[in-house]
């Protein structure tokens, strides 16, 4: 049976445009720029078409285009459109809508057409920072609301990680230039989310320090092990969803107890840092509200 979601609702569209429902109704109403489908009970209901006209109707919208005039434009027009007026400016939404429009549609071309065009036109670094973290940020929020599925979020966060693998791989085959510390990164007991942590790596390594990537749920025990190995390590922990606002602060303190003994660091970042005790802190831990933070510490 096919379960990947092909019809929206009015909620779900506001969730992937950023237009709220209240605009789409009148939008539809005064100049017919969508023709939803309706059910018993009168409910408006959207398949892919009309996201993706949406999509291009936001960001005409955004670029100073009055709904009034895009009602007037023929459904061919409107794309050509779009395509004609990309600029730097409008490249980052016009890149996050051809991102989302693959992945509700799982279509792995149009995401690599997508990707090759922007590294034609940025450094990787760059695609990461102006489209992909954005990208990754409202995904978590569309997950969150139901607008997408997790075979969604899953199909697009796998082909970021493909990207990030190709480019941190490049970096592996350089000596590390700063060795006067040695980076492990890893996710905690039961945390899964890998993205924010892939990237680190790529940065860190990018600034020519050793890294050794741990990945996801790993225990406080695996930490002690690797340092055996290395001295003056600097763990750093991405907490997304796990330990949760409950057993953080217990978290923190098992690892000021276990594995800051001796000349290592720990960096914490990640949604549940809001809720660690900031009493707890101190000159070997560190906590940084976002990548970019974290990444101008280096």
């Amino acid at each position: 049976m096919n379960n990947v979601k092909s019809v929206f609702s009015i909620k779900d569209l506001e969730n992937l445009t950023g237009i709220k429902a209240h605009t789409i109704r009148i939008w539809e109403k005064r100049y017919n720029v969508l023709e939803p489908m309706r059910t018993e009970t009168n409910i408006r209901l959207y398949d892919l078409a009309n996201l993706q006209k949406i999509l291009n109707i936001t960001l005409l919208h955004n670029h100073g285009y009055k709904i009034s005039k895009i009602s007037k434009l023929s459904e061919e027009r409107i794309p050509e459109l779009v395509n004609e007026i990309i600029s730097d400016k409008s490249v980052k939404n016009h890149a996050i809508s051809s991102f989302k429009m693959a992945m509700m549609n799982f279509d792995q071309t149009l995401f690599v057409n997508t990707y090759d065009k922007l590294l034609s036109e940025k450094s990787f670094k760059e695609v990461f920072y102006t489209i992909f973290i954005p990208l990754i940020e409202e995904i978590g929020y569309l997950w969150q609301t139901n607008t997408i599925s997790i075979a969604h979020e899953h199909f697009i966060s796998y082909l970021i990680k493909q990207k990030l693998l190709i480019n941190t791989e490049k970096l592996q085959l350089q000596e590390p230039t700063n060795t006067d510390k040695v980076f492990v990164l890893y996710l905690p007991d039961n945390e899964i989310h890998e993205l924010g942590l892939m990237y680190l790596n790529y940065e860190i390594q990018l600034n020519g320090y050793k890294t050794i990537y741990l990945g996801e749920t790993v225990p406080i025990n695996s930490l002690k092990d690797v340092k055996k190995y290395f001295d003056n390590i600097v763990y750093v922990c991405y907490t997304t969803v796990e330990p949760n606002k409950t057993a953080i602060n217990d978290y923190v303190r098992q690892i000021k107890r276990e594995v800051l003994t001796d000349d290592s660091e720990m960096w914490f970042i990640g949604r549940m840092i809001e809720s660690i005790d900031k009493s707890l802190v101190d000159d070997k831990m560190k906590i940084f509200t976002s990548i970019d933070n974290l990444v101008q510490r280096l």
